[in-house]
């Protein structure tokens, strides 16, 4: 509830977890000098793989009994009530009872009754999850009010055990480790180098982000330190992060540096004898003072720079070097130290020798770690160009990039085996995800009941990808197999690690296939009633209260966007049932699967094709990179979907700050322009912000509607920047255009290939912008002296035939212009001005001394100046 911890091991056996050890840094919200651990050890199946039996209600329980016999219709009365029975309006009015008894407790002083009833808290909002009842806005209040409470006990607990003086007794920290004492051997001027920063298995993203982080900063230190090498690696395993230097000097370039001192008039007293201010500048840079010179009106030295040793160097250096390392969360150990996972064990050797320094309460040394199931799983690096020979004898794949093309060919050598092959696709994360996973990769493969393949092949892959990070198999038109591949750590029993991940794989599929078949008794509409028991925000009503609006708002958007009927009624009709798929058993079970089984139980339950892939589409994109909807009722719903969201947000006081997005508004906005743009679908964004604030159950002022507007807008210069499109383009278009996503895309593309080209659009901004810049700096005093319009324009006041034939000019040329105009055709247009232009300005003195003609004048131009209006600012290009 309010601790900060991160599963840091586990311990497979026959490719079952049977424990888990989870190290907390924080416990209601306070620091832990030492940080504390929990172990949970999955008995039954400890007991499952001693026993040798495939499901736990197998498990001999005593000489006459089995776990099922003993346990099993208790496991099943209680899931059906945790599951399908539970009041949830029962559930609620408990969760918020036992806060507030929570909350009473804190304030009468009483820490541990106050815990009991977080506890009774904490397992209320559990079934209420189980049930389906917690939307993920809702989630994060429930946190938020336990997170609070904790945190309250906490302080309590700590300043009552103060009081007591600590009556277990206070814990010292341990004694620091003494550095290595190896024997130093005379080196070469060039020796190899290594650095390993032996670790607890580091999260795959961690691990990415150190590598590249490393693979940066090395090269800049050994520059900085004057240190000449050769070719610099970085590559990285869970256990490991590894820099391997070739030819690293064992002594740093020695420079000589010419120093300024202080002036000959301040350096020597009258009589010519050396001052303090000379003895300074003399001790701080180790100068004998007869060795300093005079030159001009300062004295001058010569020092010697650099020279060091690279043991002395790196020794002071390298610390630095793995501190300035930054992860997403990193936890403390040893003290101050921040790292993504606990250090176990450094290696710093150049050569023969040990580069000695202390990082996180560790001295590096020679002495690495081979793998944990190794015989001898600890070895030392005698010579820096050893250390990847040694880690190949143990079995440990070092390179990166071998593992991953290691991984997947031997994948597809197993897939083939079976009859199939592995989806590109899962190339992608799976792969990435895998290769951190394991550093001496073994390749198992295993199959399943074909059974199962009655359940749509999207469950069961989820449940392969979510849980166990298995490859599938499928055959050559894409259609699973009854078989997948997997990746285990170091040398393994085959017979007994598959018979494990078959049986792991199995009891996930019996789930699974129990929640589907449970969904299918029932209609998709039939889950929609549900809707009303899931909190969306607690401003914003539940999850059919958003249904309703959202099915308001597609069919007021049909209207403005100008779909037609058949499309409007296929769009309305899936936001009725876009979001009842969050009511079943299987989404519940794999929410990455909302929209898929929307779409699968739309078509069991009769709908029509387009309907079902409407409620697809209405989740997309879900993630960056992910597919966008490709018919219009489903990028119709989707974009509904999402402004109704922002809207709501917003109007919630929910609008992102600089440091947090707790309700991924910006992906929202940016998802929105992304449909809008795709799909060429013209929305005028304040027009449908307004339909959406029409129908919140907040009152959305004009105010709030803007700064929706503003902060969309800045999604959408990103979202053109993003493309490729120029900045400058991407704001000249949006000044003017940017209430409409789809036309200003199309509009700052076409802007940016006219500013490659140069030509025509150098032209038209050469003529545009001698107008547009007088009227601006002129503009309040035409605004108020002239209406601002072309029949104001007094033809009788013109004096050159300049005046008369740029006018001439603009009444042909205006006709022609229209707010929707395509950039190029509008440059092309506007070209026509260019010789009235340059000789209007050649001849005509525009502020002369006659206020009516200079009025006139200044009016001519101001419509000359609007011809831009509503597609594009000139002023933001370059040149202007």
């Amino acid at each position: 509830m309010s601790e900060v911890g991160c599963v840091m091991g586990v311990t497979i056996r026959e490719g079952r977890e049977i424990s888990q050890f989870t190290y907390f840094q924080q416990a209601g919200g306070m620091t832990l000098p030492v940080p504390a651990v929990e172990i949970t050890y999955g008995l039954e199946r400890i007991l499952m793989a001693l026993q040798k039996v495939q499901h736990f209600k197998d498990i001999r329980f005593n000489a006459s009994l089995t776990y099922g016999e003993m346990f099993m219709e208790r496991e099943y009365q209680n899931s059906v009530y945790n599951l399908e029975e539970a009041d949830v309006a029962a559930q609620r009015s408990l969760f918020e009872i036992y806060r507030d008894e929570a909350r009473r407790l804190v304030d009468r002083k009483l820490p541990v009754p106050a815990y009991d009833h977080l506890l009774k808290m904490s397992a209320t909002f559990n079934l209420l999850d189980a049930r389906g009842a917690v939307s993920v806005t809702e989630r994060a209040d429930c946190f938020a009010a336990m997170r609070g409470i904790a945190r309250n006990i906490a302080k309590m607990w700590t300043a009552k055990r103060e009081e007591l003086e600590w009556p277990l007794g206070e814990a010292s920290p341990p004694a620091p480790l003494p550095p290595s004492d190896d024997e130093w051997k005379a080196p070469g001027t060039h020796e190899d180098f290594v650095l390993e920063v032996g670790c607890e298995e580091l999260p795959p993203t961690d691990l990415d982000a150190a590598i590249r982080q490393l693979s940066e900063a090395v090269p800049g230190l050994l520059k900085e330190l004057q240190l000449d090498h050769g070719g610099v690696t970085v590559e990285g395993t869970p256990r490991r992060l590894v820099a391997m230097v070739s030819r690293l000097a064992t002594q740093q370039q020695q420079v000589r540096e010419r120093l300024r001192g202080p002036p000959l008039k301040v350096a020597f007293s009258a009589e010519g004898t050396p001052t303090k201010a000379l003895q300074g500048f003399c001790k701080k840079n180790s100068i004998p003072e007869d060795e300093v010179v005079r030159e001009g009106d300062y004295v001058w030295a010569e020092v010697a720079k650099g020279g060091r040793s690279s043991k002395d160097v790196l020794a002071e250096a390298l610390p630095g070097l793995l501190a300035s390392l930054g992860f997403p969360k990193s936890m403390r150990w040893a003290g101050s130290t921040a790292f993504s996972r606990p250090v176990r064990w450094l290696v710093a050797v150049q050569g023969p020798n040990v580069i000695p320094f202390q990082f996180a309460g560790l001295w590096s040394g020679r002495t690495t770690r081979g793998l944990r199931t190794a015989s001898m799983p600890l070895f030392q690096v005698n010579n820096a160009s050893e250390y990847a020979g040694a880690l190949g004898r143990e079995g440990i794949t070092l390179s990166v990039q071998q593992r991953k093309q290691a991984i997947w060919a031997a994948v597809g050598d197993v897939a083939r085996y079976f009859g199939g092959y592995i989806q590109d696709t899962y190339r992608g994360d799976l792969l990435q995800e895998v290769i951190h996973l394991v550093e001496s990769p073994t390749i198992v493969g295993g199959s399943f009941s074909p059974d199962f393949l009655q359940i749509p092949g999207e469950i069961l892959t989820s449940v392969m990808l979510k849980h166990q990070r298995y490859f599938p198999v499928s055959d050559a038109v894409g259609h699973l197999l009854a078989c997948f591949v997997t990746v285990a750590n170091g040398p393994i029993d085959p017979p007994s690690v598959t018979a494990g991940n078959e049986a792991v794989l199995r009891a996930r599929f019996q789930d699974a296939k129990f929640f589907y078949e449970e969904d299918l008794k029932r209609s998709l509409a039939d889950f929609r009633p549900q809707l009303a028991g899931i909190l969306f925000h607690k401003d914003l009503g539940t999850l059919l209260d958003k249904t309703e609006r959202v099915v308001a708002l597609v069919k007021s958007l049909a209207r403005v966007t100008g779909m037609s009927h058949a499309d409007a009624e296929v769009a309305a009709q899936a936001a009725d049932l876009a979001r009842a798929d969050l009511a079943t058993s299987v989404v519940v079970e794999l929410t990455s699967l909302a929209g898929t089984m929307g779409r699968h139980y739309a078509l069991k339950s009769g709908l029509s094709e387009g309907v079902a892939q409407a409620i697809f589409e209405s989740v997309l994109p879900r993630t960056a990179g992910d597919a966008l909807p490709q018919s219009a009722p489903g990028a119709l719903l989707a974009a509904a979907d999402q402004l109704d969201s922002l809207v709501g947000f917003f109007a919630a006081g929910c609008a992102p700050s600089a440091a947090a997005d707790p309700y991924s508004l910006r992906r929202k906005a940016y998802a929105l322009l992304q449909i809008l743009v795709a799909r060429d679908m013209r929305l005028d964004l304040r027009v449908g912000i307004a339909e959406a604030a029409q129908r919140q159950p907040l009152d959305v002022p004009d105010k709030t509607q803007e700064e929706l507007y503003t902060f969309i807008q800045r999604r959408l210069e990103q979202l053109l920047v993003d493309g490729g499109v120029r900045i400058e383009a991407a704001r000249a278009v949006l000044a003017e255009r940017g209430h409409d996503p789809a036309l200003a895309a199309a509009s700052a593309r076409e802007l940016a290939a006219e500013l490659k080209k140069g030509d025509l659009l150098q032209e038209v901004l050469t003529t545009m912008s001698r107008p547009i810049r007088l009227v601006r700096s002129q503009k309040s005093a035409a605004d108020s002296s002239q209406p601002d319009s072309a029949s104001s324009v007094n033809i009788s006041k013109f004096e050159l035939p300049e005046e008369r034939a740029l006018w001439e000019a603009y009444l042909q040329l205006q006709p022609k212009i229209h707010a929707r105009m395509p950039v190029k055709e509008f440059l092309a247009a506007c070209s026509d001005l260019s010789d009235p232009t340059s000789a209007y300005f050649d001849k005509v003195f525009v502020m002369c001394d006659d206020e009516a003609v200079r009025t006139n004048r200044l009016t001519m131009l101001t419509q000359l100046a609007k011809l831009p209006r509503g597609i594009m600012d000139f002023a933001e290009l370059p040149g202007f």
